[in-house]
């Protein structure tokens, strides 16, 4: 398997597999405005994983950003997971926050993890185990953190890479917020997009909740020399267009702008299209 995507027949098949986690990441408040198909279930054995609080650095007043390395591994440990396990995460909207949730254990170092494409949504269409939703305590895992700081950019490094152009900077956010024609729904920010940005609407590499097959996504991703930056609200969506670039199997080198338009929005210094 390429550690990107599993299908729900992929889970059906290993659902019993001892080192396999499945991690629920769901988030009940999301900037979709979309309530959940499915509410106060999950897939059966699913681990909660807390992106809002456990796996967010909660002192930092921008919403989402990466929590330190051995923050993350302490919360890690706590859900029982170790370094050998294979972990599935999905999330109730089909395709929205796990791919925040598999980006984090990315760039702290585990690679042994994928999305499951299409959700819980996809899940239980097919009438395949749930249950009740839940918070358990579980033996301690023995996972460690391994720092990647090349995953992730600072509003400095965007700044910079205005003028140098040495990577291309991909806004997942809706056209509409893009080009400044809708305020933003967070208070407090301008509203347009960083110059030089591209937009790929995270929306355009999905279809009924699932990725849209390889061989579409290749035709809706610009094909990059350059190394990938990623942007877009609070850096949750933006993963869904990093996740895809994956997918497609590009080797362009990529991180995520963790304060994103959240943080860049607000700072009246800061150059705006």
């Amino acid at each position: 398997m390429k550690n990107t995507i599993v299908s729900i027949q992929w889970l059906k098949e290993n659902h019993h597999d001892k080192e396999v986690i499945i991690l629920d990441a769901i988030q009940q408040i999301n900037q979709t405005k979309v309530v959940p198909e499915f509410q106060g279930i999950q897939i059966k054995g699913a681990r909660f994983f807390d992106i809002k609080n456990d796996f967010s650095d909660t002192t930092n007043p921008l919403p989402n950003t990466i929590p330190s390395p051995d923050a993350f591994a302490k919360a890690a440990r706590k859900l029982g997971i170790n370094s050998t396990s294979k972990i599935i995460i999905y999330d109730s909207l089909g395709i929205y926050s796990s791919p925040r949730a598999w980006w984090l254990f990315q760039i702290m170092g585990h690679k042994n993890v994928w999305v499951l494409d299409g959700g819980l949504p996809a899940w239980a269409k097919e009438n395949l185990p749930v249950e009740k939703s839940a918070k358990n305590d579980y033996k301690m895992g023995d996972f460690e953190s391994n720092f990647n700081p090349k995953m992730v950019n600072s509003k400095e490094q965007i700044l910079n890479n205005i003028d140098s152009k040495e990577a291309v900077l991909i806004d997942a956010r809706s056209s509409d917020r893009f080009y400044g024609e809708t305020e933003e729904p967070r208070a407090g920010l301008r509203s347009g997009h960083i110059p030089g940005a591209i937009n790929i609407p995270y929306t355009d590499l999905l279809e009924n909740g699932l990725f849209l097959s390889t061989e579409k996504l290749a035709t809706v991703l610009p094909n990059q020399e350059k190394p990938l930056l990623f942007s877009c609200g609070s850096g949750v969506t933006a993963c869904i267009d990093y996740l895809a670039y994956e997918i497609i199997g590009s080797i362009n080198s990529k991180a995520i702008y963790d304060g994103s338009w959240t943080e860049w929005g607000q700072i009246e210094s800061l150059p705006i299209e």
